[in-house]
């Protein structure tokens, strides 16, 4: 890529970018969210055009227009929400537009024997009888890693590639990417976690506002240098001294049972409690009821029995607006369809919960003014980017999103906070300070109940922990007498004990 330029409005998000792919390598592009790295790729994908630059692929200059015309040059996508039809199956999925036919009919038969083959050639385990929709999101991702290679993909973008994956599946992916280097495939690897990027890259490129500030060889480059490149200035590690929790109960939870969609038990006699001035983590691998535990605890989910009492009101059934009123912020996790409204502006879901406030309004109707002047503090504050209270959410990166969301969440002056991964997807700077933000809100004496797949971030913030397997809350600790290799056992299923 050479001299790109691309730009939305008034903002540049690519400015004189050039970058350099060789085959047979991982190339890792980190930066801020909003530093330019996911427009530069879709931009590489056919997604959007540049303004200026050119793209040259095997010495001969082209021009993407679609990502039909980057996949025929082998250029292939693995995007951080996944493109797939849950209803159909693996297979069908991977062949979905490129099926194998006879005489206009679908060839079930060969489809399922072609991804077997590849799957079988690339180390990616997958059944391709299975359903995308019963699948783990680490099985998903396979799927679409296969979905590109069937298509012939010589260049493979993964756009935060771990950020839904456990720590398992993480192995999984590395494992399976340096199979795919060994073959000759180049890997662009767009994460936050610069840890990744020692363990897996040969090369990185750091972006900031847009442009390119280094480009080298990892070996030699420390994680600490990497991070003050990216964001411009060191970043203190966060200090979380220990709690004196109040006696105050700011939320209790009792024998709750809850079912998922299907209607099987998802969370089984769970009884915990959440005191002023302390954060209670969540720890476990996804899948194993901590989804059905948040969305009943924020009213979104109806339990089978048991209760839940914030701030001493009883709410057990009651809608989210009633959880709310009690007391109670939540920042979801999933921010596409639990944490926006994506056609609506940064200003109009910074207002939602307080969309009836007077303040806001003109008679019966919203005021776009007042809803600017409300959001630009927000925004402000929690950096949001681009800083304007009239763009749409859907334009924003995702951990743009993920701040958007807390900084509605995290201003309400709520008691009690259910944060629900809160920091994925979020770059260095972001991380550091929504987890400052939190600690503000223990330090306030508000009770924060944190439910996360990074067990650094659960170690680092919580006071007390409880780990959830199979529904059932197994263990219980303080944060400070346990490490990640006991609670990753437990986690497992490999060691269960009395709370």
């Amino acid at each position: 890529m050479r001299g790109i330029w691309r730009r939305f409005g008034h903002v540049v998000a690519n400015r004189d970018v050039s970058l350099d792919l060789a085959p047979g390598t991982i190339h890792a592009l980190v930066g801020e969210n909003g530093a330019g790295k996911s427009t530069l790729m879709r931009t590489l994908y056919g997604l959007l055009q540049p303004d200026r630059g050119a793209i040259v692929i095997d010495d001969r200059q082209v021009h993407l227009r679609r990502p039909a015309d980057a996949m025929h040059l082998g250029i292939g996508m693995v995007h951080q929400h996944f493109m797939l039809v849950p209803t159909l199956t693996v297979a069908e999925n991977v062949t979905l537009g490129h099926e194998p036919q006879t005489l206009g009919l679908f060839r079930r038969r060969r489809a399922v024997r072609e991804v077997e083959s590849l799957a079988k050639r690339h180390g990616l385990e997958v059944d391709p009888r299975a359903r995308v929709g019963a699948l783990s999101v680490g099985a998903q991702q396979r799927v679409e890693i296969l979905k590109t290679l069937y298509r012939g993909a010589r260049v493979l973008i993964l756009d935060e590639p771990t950020a839904v994956l456990t720590p398992h599946e993480v192995e999984d992916l590395f494992r399976m990417l340096r199979e795919l280097r060994q073959q000759g495939a180049t890997i662009v690897l767009i994460t936050h976690k610069l840890a990744e990027v020692k363990a897996l890259a040969g090369h990185v490129t750091i972006m900031r506002a847009g442009e390119v500030v280094a480009d080298a060889p990892v070996e030699g480059l420390s994680i600490e240098a990497m991070a003050e490149t990216m964001v411009g200035r060191p970043i203190p590690a966060l200090q979380a001294p220990s709690a004196r929790p109040g006696a105050t109960i700011m939320l209790s939870v009792r024998a709750l049972d809850v079912a998922d969609d299907r209607g099987l038990p998802a969370v089984k006699r769970a009884s915990f409690d959440v005191h002023a001035g302390e954060i209670v983590g969540v720890a476990g691998v996804e899948g194993n009821g901590q989804h059905e535990l948040v969305e009943c605890l924020a009213g979104l989910r109806p339990p089978l029995r048991g209760e839940i009492s914030i701030v001493g009101h009883r709410c057990t059934g009651r809608s989210a607006r009633e959880h709310f009123a009690a007391g109670l912020a939540h920042s979801p996790s999933d921010r596409l369809h639990r944490g926006l409204v994506p056609d609506m502006n940064l200003g109009e879901n910074l207002i939602l919960g307080r969309h009836h406030d007077r303040d806001l309004g003109a008679g019966p109707f919203l005021s776009p003014r007042r809803v600017a002047r409300f959001a630009r503090p927000l925004i402000e504050a929690f950096d949001v980017r681009p800083p304007d209270p009239d763009a749409r959410a859907a334009g924003l990166s995702g951990g743009n999103q993920q701040k958007l969301i807390a900084a509605r969440e995290l201003s309400r002056g709520a008691s009690v906070i259910l944060a629900a991964h809160p920091t994925r997807g979020v770059d260095l700077g972001a991380v550091a300070f929504i987890h400052s933000r939190l600690m503000d809100e223990r330090n306030a004496g508000h009770g924060v109940l944190l439910v996360s797949a990074e067990l650094s971030e659960i170690l680092t913030l919580s006071d007390r922990i409880f780990v959830m397997f199979e529904g059932d809350l197994v263990y219980e600790v303080r944060a400070q007498d346990t490490d990640e290799r006991e609670l990753g056992l437990y986690m497992t299923g490999r060691r269960r004990g009395p709370r």
